[in-house]
């Protein structure tokens, strides 16, 4: 292979790589839907950017650390809990707490987060 068919290959690739390294929940997209309600767009928002930490497996680092600080006394999974608030859900996703990271807006902006915040405040049956 040539030089620069070599570079031709390596450079997107190595681009690529670089860039998911620096921000890992890009790696997970937006999934391809149409959601219609401030819930439905939440959830489809949560799925891709939040749920890698706080999903239901054993690894979820945030889901781990919920149960250790609530032991028991509360849901683990921020998707089972009936006392999140959009304003709360608001602050710590935009400060961060203990080992949560805050996000900037150009990270996850402000619709994505009122959404993410509906979804997480929904009533449940």
């Amino acid at each position: 292979m040539s030089a620069r068919r070599l570079c031709a290959v390596l450079i997107p690739a190595l681009m690529l790589a670089g860039s998911a390294a620096a921000a890992p929940w890009t790696r997970f997209p937006i999934p391809p839907s149409n959601p219609k309600t401030a819930v439905e767009r939440g959830a489809v928002v949560f799925q891709s950017r939040c749920e890698i930490c706080h999903g239901n497996r054993n690894d979820s680092a945030g889901t781990q650390s919920l149960g250790f600080k609530y032991k028991g006394a509360m849901p683990a999974l921020l998707t089972e809990r009936g006392d999140l608030t959009p304003s709360l859900v608001k602050f710590y996703v935009r400060h961060g707490t203990g080992m949560m990271p805050f996000f900037r807006k150009t990270e996850l902006s402000d619709a994505e987060l009122d959404d993410v915040a509906a979804y997480l405040s929904r009533k449940r049956r």
